[in-house]
């Protein structure tokens, strides 16, 4: 039986542990990424790992997140971030270069590669053939100072792709078509690998679109192989030298094949609140829309925005809408200002925002109050728009370019003949806004800045064998790290201060949690099934630690916040018996005796007399890093001890 190109670049990058599903496993990392909002907390996290220089073969700091600068936080950690950069051996991106996963895609991915950032869209990076997984940032700081990258081997699940798109249906339909069969927590513990006849039909961008919103589905990654399409991608951005042929034998042992036939699909929409929740447009009908955005790290190639020019050339958007449109990139940018195709944008009505995540992480152009908005973007989650009330719809730029131009959500082919989209041969190549790292001898003297805003890591102690307090909250399935840990331009700029952010912890559940926490003490949260699912952010684990979460006890866990909690030192638990979930209220007293972590544990619940078996997932290294408090002091006691 031949291999799949997951468990190709897997073996190749092999430290520790076998190929058996289910197995952990260490590989080597040889990139990583950050952008600003995890960034500032990585980089402090590396710091005190007390490594001088990245180990990796490539490291790059991103800004795309955090660029609303409405006072000096963001400055100052932009400031930051380009300082610790130069001093470490790290790439810098400025603001205004571009979305990370999208400038990654554009100059610096590569097929073979291994890499992990701290942002769970980092998969983007498969569909020129990487093996790219989102992370916690202090395991990419980890990763940075040359340590392993630990995961359990997934499934490989084979998406094998045969036709090609009909006309007005592009790459999001194909991943919504699959958030369409498995849903939001379909991918948990898998990698979704496509091949087929149909692959050859995509261009590298459609198929980065995919593994982007493959995220979604809550799998580990998804990738592509590198074929004749990449090599060609990647001639056109003058990196042909970073080409290699990367595809899955003919008899690669998939443990699953999900089949999709391109010809089929039709333009698709996932509704609110779930990115999980996909209709045909056509039957979903013509609903009134208030606000219609384009971009996005899922939907801002040069192709997206050339479909969006296309559709809105010498048009004007409707009256009861406003349209924004941000590009990925400065390389799109240039592209369209070349070609024309900005004016076209333009002078349809268009509102031209920064070439930066925007909408998409709530940094402005929150819709209005019970507003539709229909977006090409990867996550609707309730209030994530900046707008409790509003209604977010994700889409494909056909759909939504045809939408804005309606004043209803539309289904494109009801326009006519598709627009025919030209990419150009050679794309416009201009690095000049990544700054190169310090060489090691100015390195060591260089000085970072460090604002007011950015507060010293907080240090947690080791683990008690037994853990006590009151079950501060219970909630249902399918808890966001976005319900845990508000995005947006109100608390985004308070990443880099632990003791800042933790006052919004669950502020959109119970805006009370953060001051009872602090009252109590600590104690535990009760969840359902699919707890963390979304965002890498750690500060969904980290803030909560602050306020002295003890353990999340739940149904069962998103893999990126179960990593996360094991790397702060909170323990997470699942009922065995799923039906224990009933038996525990709010304000209930609790003790859990966890010793080691390897033996038997027993939920007692005080109040009420009664008890309750709890399992984990934990490997006895898992434990270990528990104990120790977290993984920060965990893995400075192992370098320590090499020393």
């Amino acid at each position: 039986m031949g291999s799949s190109v997951t468990r190709k670049i897997i073996e190749a990058h092999l430290v520790e542990g076998q190929w058996a599903v289910g197995n952990e496993i260490a590989i080597r990392i040889d990139q990583t990424l950050t952008q600003d909002a995890t960034g500032t907390m990585a980089y402090l996290q590396f710091e005190a790992i007390g490594i001088p220089r990245v180990k990796t073969e490539l490291s790059v700091s991103y800004v795309d997140h955090n660029t609303l600068q409405g006072d000096f936080k963001n400055a100052d950690d932009h400031s930051y971030l380009r300082t610790v950069a130069a001093r470490h051996g790290i790439v810098f991106s400025r603001p205004g270069n571009g979305i990370c996963h999208q400038l990654h895609l554009e100059r610096l991915a590569r097929p073979g590669r291994t890499m992990i950032g701290s942002d769970s869209h980092t998969p983007t990076a498969g569909g020129i053939g990487s093996l790219a997984m989102g992370a916690g940032g202090l395991d990419v700081a980890c990763a940075m100072a040359g340590e392993p990258f630990r995961i359990k081997v997934p499934k490989v699940v084979g998406i094998r792709l045969t036709g090609a798109l009909p006309p007005w249906v592009s790459a999001k339909d194909v991943i919504l078509e699959l958030l369409r069969r498995v849903d939001v927590k379909g991918g948990v513990g898998k990698v979704f690998e496509y091949f087929g006849p149909g692959v050859k039909s995509l261009s590298v961008p459609d198929r980065a679109t995919i593994t982007n919103m493959g995220t979604e589905t809550g799998c580990t990654t998804s990738i592509f192989p590198s074929d004749a399409v990449t090599k060609a991608f990647l001639r056109a951005q003058g990196r042909e030298a970073h080409w290699m042929k990367l595809e899955a034998d003919k008899r690669a042992g998939f443990d699953e094949v999900i089949e999709i036939d391109l010809a089929a699909l039709e333009p698709l929409a996932a509704m609110p609140h779930s990115p999980g929740a996909v209709k045909p447009v056509r039957e979903i009908g013509k609903i009134p829309v208030q606000q219609v955005c384009i971009g996005s790290c899922t939907n801002s190639s040069l192709k997206d925005m050339k479909v969006a020019a296309a559709v809105l050339r010498g048009k004007t958007i409707a009256e009861s809408l406003h349209l924004t449109v941000s590009a990925g990139s400065r390389q799109v940018v240039e592209h369209l200002v070349a070609s024309g195709e900005m004016r076209d944008i333009v002078a349809a009505g268009t509102r031209i925002l920064e070439n930066a995540c925007g909408p998409c992480i709530g940094m402005g152009a929150a819709p209005p109050s019970g507003a539709v908005s229909v977006r090409t973007f990867n996550r609707n989650f309730e209030g994530r728009s900046g707008t409790k009330d509003a209604s977010v719809f994700l889409v494909s730029p056909e759909v939504a370019a045809a939408t804005a131009l309606t004043g209803v959500l539309t289904d494109p082919r009801e326009l006519g003949a598709a627009p025919a989209i030209k990419l150009p041969k050679r794309f416009f190549v201009n690095d000049n806004m990544f700054i190169q790292p310090l060489d090691e001898t100015a390195a060591s003297s260089a000085a970072i800045i460090r604002g007011p805003n950015i507060a010293p890591l907080p240090a947690f102690p080791p683990l008690p064998d037994v853990l006590e307090g009151p079950a501060l909250l219970k909630v249902g399935d399918n808890i966001t790290t976005d319900h845990i840990m508000p995005a947006g331009a109100k608390v985004l700029p308070l990443r880099s201060n632990i003791p800042e952010i933790s006052k919004y912890v669950f502020e959109a559940v119970d805006p009370t949690f953060a001051r009872r926490a602090r009252e109590a003490g600590g104690g535990f949260i009760v969840g359902g099934d699919n707890y963390g699912q979304g965002s890498s952010r750690e500060h969904a684990a980290l803030a909560p630690k602050y306020l002295g979460i003890k353990a999340v006890i739940v149904r069962s866990f998103a893999r990126i916040h179960l990593a996360n909690l094991i790397n702060f030192g909170i323990v997470p638990l699942t009922f065995k018996n799923p039906a224990d979930y009933d038996s525990i209220e709010p304000g209930d007293q609790i003790q859990v005796v966890i010793g080691s972590l390897l033996s038997r544990i027993v939920l007692r619940n005080v109040t009420d007399g009664t008890e309750a078996e709890l399992v984990h997932s934990l490997s006895p290294l898992d434990a270990q890093i528990l104990k120790a408090g977290g993984k920060l002091p965990w893995i400075k006691a192992q370098l320590e001890g090499r020393a």
